[in-house]
């Protein structure tokens, strides 16, 4: 009974990293958006920030992956 309610936390755990890491990028997106319809000759440095925000981001899902197993 403790296995099963331990594998049931930990898909729980990686669920909620990975509705966390989904906003979080949803967030990055919108403002990165947002930053390039005020300034459209910053777009390139906006890009490749909100890309390594998104990496950053999408890297949460991965050690709830790891931490969960």
């Amino acid at each position: 009974m403790l296995h099963l309610l331990a594998d049931l936390s930990g898909s729980f755990h990686i669920g909620f990293a990975a509705i966390g890491s989904a906003l979080g990028v949803g967030f990055i997106g919108a403002k990165a958006s947002e930053a390039v319809g005020r300034n459209p000759g910053a777009a390139t440095p906006i890009l490749v920030q909100s890309i390594l925000a998104m990496a950053f981001a999408e890297g949460i899902v991965f050690f709830a992956i790891f931490l969960a197993k």
